[in-house]
């Protein structure tokens, strides 16, 4: 897990997990989002390279368990064998995605807002 500083000098955490494939090799990936559709919580990971990049956008889904009894205990991942469920949990990540970019707009337009108005408070 790593820290950023984001510009007001407070620390974002960004969380990442290590994953081991099948194939015996691990996959650093960042988590991007972890989101509940009917009642499973499904986590959205972005698989990155030895850089820490990543070039394609690719994500990984997984549903996603806590044990509720003990905070300590490691979180566990679950392939999703089911195509229905796998589109579900798809579709919340692109509503999620839609929602994060709708954000983005709103708050790019009221900085504009702000900034209008701040010219205006100073006759400019």
């Amino acid at each position: 897990m790593g820290n950023q500083d984001n510009q007001d000098g407070i620390f974002d955490e960004e969380m990442s997990v290590t994953l081991e494939l099948d194939d015996g090799t691990t996959v650093n990936c960042a988590v991007i989002t972890i989101l509940t559709v009917e009642k499973q919580d499904y986590i959205v990971l972005l698989p990155l390279d030895e850089n820490g990049e990543n070039e394609d956008g690719e994500v990984w889904i997984y549903r996603y368990f806590e044990d509720e009894n003990d905070e300590n205990a490691e979180p566990v991942l679950e392939c999703i064998q089911d195509d229905d469920e796998f589109e579900r949990a798809s579709e919340a990540y692109d509503e999620y995605l839609d929602a994060a970019e709708f954000d983005e707009i709103i708050s790019d337009s009221d900085l504009e807002d702000n900034i209008d108005k701040m010219m205006d408070e100073l006759g400019i």
